[in-house]
């Protein structure tokens, strides 16, 4: 917990469609906006500018703030109808590059966000009705701007608030960042990539997955590895099996049942399967490594094994559908671009 309750050395500010660009005393002047109408017979401060609408195949400046701070909180939630087609970016301290470059639904940890499950942790929670939030705090030493992309057909009303503080930052202090992957199908015998390309300092935080599973059977036995720092043909950090990686135990399995659940830094839960057209079972894993995080000096390099078993008790190498998002902090903006599908790669089929 903060120390909330000592005297603040920082000045609260909120960007939203009631106030886009955070300035003191400036929100809910709105006469224009997607509520406008309702508003009609009771004018300037009645809810007018509620939210935001964004053109098919655009992108829409969110927040371009200049200053010194941190973003403590990001909500929003949107009325997209199809998985994926709505990319956050996130850019620092003038950068011409992203350092957050993710589908949104991933990014706050629901991919399968059609049909999205409640998920309660410390760092992103996913409330009724899909409504996303995100707590990781986002340091910047001259100002931040955050964008959001449509590639629908058609427009989307986005609901967001960034809620951030002006205040004098350590000198230390990191920048977030997020990558997204995805490999479909991933090939016989290859490990699935989290993360590559990433050099400096830094700490990894987080992992979020979506694996789509192609087999039948049990497809956790995959080690989790870390790459740190020079590692070459062998990690420094290697894990037991997936569900162990993520927290959990013996293939989640309780009475011969997947048990979905929610930690605070932990959690698994399963894309319904009871559609008449459901192909393969999809599986949601988030771990945060707010307690434990992984350090790295130059470089870092992380990867997990599909594997599950085939007969005479011999591990079968997988073939699934696996995308990911991996958190970090690092010493100066990363440069994140050049690991995110087109439209076709990123769509859940």
């Amino acid at each position: 917990m903060e120390n909330y309750y000592l005297l603040p050395d920082f000045e609260s500010r909120s960007v939203s469609a009631e106030n886009f660009t955070g300035e003191k005393g400036r929100a809910a002047m709105a006469t224009e906006g997607t509520g406008a109408l309702a508003a009609r017979e009771l004018g300037q401060g009645w809810k007018v500018s509620p939210s935001i609408r964004i053109a098919p195949e655009s992108v829409f400046t969110l927040a371009d703030i200049q200053g010194e701070g941190e973003i403590v909180h990001i909500w929003m939630t949107d009325t997209a109808k199809r998985n994926r087609r709505l990319i956050l970016r996130i850019y620092w301290d003038g950068c011409e590059y992203p350092s957050v470059e993710v589908p949104a639904c991933d990014f706050f940890a629901c991919a399968n966000y059609q049909d999205p499950s409640l998920l309660n942790s410390a760092m992103v929670a996913v409330n009724p009705k899909r409504a996303f939030n995100c707590y990781w705090t986002m340091p910047f030493s001259r100002g931040f701007r955050i964008t959001m992309e449509n590639q629908s057909t058609e427009d989307v009303i986005l609901y967001y608030q960034i809620d951030y503080r002006l205040c004098k930052i350590p000198e230390n202090a990191c920048r977030f960042g997020a990558q997204f992957r995805r490999t479909n199908p991933l090939p016989y015998k290859e490990p699935y990539t989290i993360l590559d390309g990433l050099s400096g300092r830094g700490a990894y935080v987080g992992t979020y997955l979506y694996w789509g599973v192609n087999n039948n059977g049990w497809w956790g036995e995959g080690e989790i590895k870390f790459y740190l720092d020079g590692d070459k043909e062998y990690p420094t950090i290697c894990g037991t099996g997936t569900e162990d990686y993520f927290c959990g135990g013996w293939n989640f399995d309780i009475d011969h049942h997947y048990t979905p659940f929610s930690a605070l830094y932990t959690g698994m839960w399963i894309a319904p399967t009871d559609d008449t057209y459901r192909a393969q079972r999809r599986f949601s894993l988030y771990r945060w490594h707010v307690k434990d995080p992984v350090a790295f000096r130059e470089n870092i390099r992380v990867t997990i094994q599909a594997l599950g078993w085939r007969s005479d008790k011999r591990y079968l190498p997988l073939q699934d559908d696996i995308s990911s998002v991996a958190y970090f902090y690092t010493e100066t903006p990363a440069d994140v671009r050049g690991t995110l599908p087109d439209a076709n790669g990123l769509e859940i089929c």
